[in-house]
């Protein structure tokens, strides 16, 4: 058997019949879909499967997401058992990769990631704010422009490094975009303003912390079947005081994907990545183990045959 590590996508993995497939086809799919929707109270066959406007709400992303993700590695699991060396999660996917170790109950995950999406909304809130990925430019480049554009008043950081070339920066949206010619001229094949509400992974998100920590405390058991990854470390951590720390750190520190998913690529085979494809996108550039996706059903029977 291939030694695998489980990947969790994270926010923009979103969209309109994400898990339909699953619950269309699986009994154990829609019994995990009503019982989310039981315990947070909302909707979600009409959340992911009907167009609308909430989708887009970090609030109603993140559980989206994490529901998902935990359906393609539950069904996985009840044909596979197959223990992963570690679990990675890219940012919410982090808290997707604790519920693939037992480390956090699906519902629970629902309810804690729907409450650290309202926290994050929160903290953003009344404050114009946005996201900017920035192509063709090293990690280093990119750290010196944003410390620089600092001094100078604006407020800029570094927010995700996906890969070699693609990093993801936060802040106030009219620093963003004042910024976007700059970045261009120092370089930067291309500077894209997203379509995001929040500032993650910076210091506008301050606020979140320590509310984050009280549910954190309240959800997460000393119980993990394989490491996790930190976001925040590119470490290894296998424990509920160690994911606290790290996980409420999250809000406000870059993650770092790449370098976590560069650390330990020797210890593995094969990425499984559930829930999404994302990720097995931004692993071409760099990495040098594949990674299969399992979003339906045809590639959950796919990702069967691979490992049979």
């Amino acid at each position: 058997m291939k030694k695998i590590a489980s990947i969790f996508p994270g926010q923009g993995s979103q969209s309109f019949g994400m898990g339909k497939d699953f619950y269309d086809s699986s009994d154990v799919a829609k019994e995990m879909v009503e019982a989310a929707s039981d315990r947070v109270g909302f909707d979600f066959k009409a959340l992911m499967f009907e167009e609308n406007d909430n989708l887009e709400k970090t609030e109603f992303t993140q559980p989206a997401i994490l529901l998902v993700s935990s359906i393609a590695h539950q069904l996985f699991e009840n044909e596979m058992s197959v223990k992963p060396i570690f679990a990675l999660g890219h940012s919410l996917g982090e808290f997707s990769a604790l519920v693939s170790v037992g480390a956090l109950d699906y519902l629970d995950g629902v309810t804690l990631v729907h409450q650290r999406g309202q926290l994050m909304a929160e903290a953003c809130k009344g404050v114009d704010v946005g996201m900017m990925a920035i192509l063709g430019l090293s990690d280093e480049d990119v750290e010196a422009f944003t410390a620089k554009e600092r001094e100078n008043g604006k407020k800029i950081w570094a927010a995700n490094y996906n890969s070699d070339g693609q990093i993801v920066v936060a802040g106030a949206k009219p620093d963003l975009v004042a910024t976007v010619e700059a970045f261009k001229e120092a370089g930067a094949k291309r500077a894209i303003v997203l379509n995001m509400s929040i500032a993650s992974h910076c210091p506008l998100l301050e606020s979140a912390a320590a509310p984050l920590k009280v549910s954190l405390e309240t959800y997460l058991r000393n119980e993990f079947l394989a490491p996790v990854v930190s976001n925040v470390t590119a470490k290894k951590y296998a424990s509920k005081a160690e994911a606290i720390d790290l996980l409420a750190q999250q809000l406000t520190m870059p993650v770092k994907y790449k370098q976590s998913i560069k650390a330990y690529e020797d210890e593995i085979a094969l990425h499984i990545e559930f829930g999404g494809s994302i990720l097995k996108g931004l692993n071409r550039r760099g990495v040098k183990n594949p990674t299969i996706s399992i979003t339906d059903m045809q590639s959950l029977e796919s990702a069967f045959s691979e490992l049979s």
